[in-house]
């Protein structure tokens, strides 16, 4: 009876072609097949090394089948090497539908590791490296993006978000806007030539980005900082008193706020259009923009 083969899940290097582990590349040059994410990025790195496979693509469009289809081979008996562009498969890429769907059919499965952006852009960030969550790519609707960020507004682990460079400023002023004005790592292109880590307070970062900013880009943000709010009634109590005093706007005044207490602006300008309408009877104030 021939024996069956092994799904292989093999890590590649994120920038540098020269992390590639020697255990990934003795596995890429004995599987009998590679599936990839990009066949033109791995290609690449294959030619780099002089393997030559046959090489097929497995990507977030593929058709539900070709996972079915692959763990049909391996059960025939041939072996498969399932990478990614950049890193582990299965984060932010299809990997963990065949890696789940392997698990189901009892199929064998070698892991061979290699280099992560998410532990190395943690290190990089200064901020605490564990505990942390990893929270892949925004969604791009914008409905599904505001149940996105206001989901893990008040999480209080590192978080660790991908972005794309066209998105970039967009994302961040929607983190300032729901998780209010944090420590911040831009990490981008890393272990590659132009390898950059931007470190400080969000509402800093955002206006020193070039326009033409590019390359792979790895977020850290500071998580929920509970005590710094408190028990609640500092900020709140300040709020009140502000509104009583101060000649600005709801809009200036929830943004001064937010940002010496660390809470999204959003919050403190709904809860200053409650005290408003509770406790000042006044319709001056015409800004409605949070």
């Amino acid at each position: 009876m021939k024996k069956a083969g092994v799904l292989h899940i093999v890590g590649t290097p994120i920038g540098n072609l020269q992390d590639i582990t020697l255990r990934a590349l003795e596995t890429l040059k004995n599987v009998d097949i590679i599936y990839a994410e990009d066949t033109r990025h791995t290609r690449k790195l294959l030619s780099h090394f002089k393997i030559s496979k046959p090489l097929f693509s497995y990507h977030d469009h593929s058709p539900e089948h070709i996972a079915d289809f692959m763990l049909e081979r391996i059960a025939r008996g041939e072996s498969i090497a399932l990478v990614s562009d950049a890193g582990m498969p299965g984060f932010s890429d299809p990997g963990y539908v065949v890696i789940r769907k392997a698990i189901d059919r009892q199929v064998s499965i070698n892991i061979i590791p290699g280099p992560s952006a998410i532990l190395a852009s943690l290190l990089l960030s200064g901020l605490p490296p564990y505990p942390f969550a990893f929270l892949g790519f925004p969604p791009l609707k914008a409905s599904k993006r505001k149940k996105f960020f206001h989901k893990y507004q008040f999480t209080k682990m590192t978080l660790v978000v991908f972005e794309a460079p066209h998105r970039l400023k967009k994302t961040l002023k929607e983190i300032l806007d729901e998780w209010g004005d944090r420590k911040i790592a831009i990490v981008r292109e890393l272990t590659k030539i132009h390898e950059e880590v931007l470190r400080g307070k969000i509402s800093e970062l955002i206006y020193k980005l070039p326009k033409d900013i590019k390359g792979e880009i790895t977020l850290v943000v500071q998580g929920h900082e509970q005590e710094k709010h408190g028990n609640g009634k500092e900020w709140l109590e300040e709020l009140k008193r502000s509104l009583g005093k101060k000649n600005q706007s709801l809009s200036e005044l929830a943004k001064e706020i937010a940002r010496k207490y660390n809470i999204p602006k959003k919050i403190v300008y709904s809860k200053a259009l409650e005290f408003k309408s509770r406790f000042f009877q006044s319709d001056e104030d015409t800004d409605n923009t949070p």
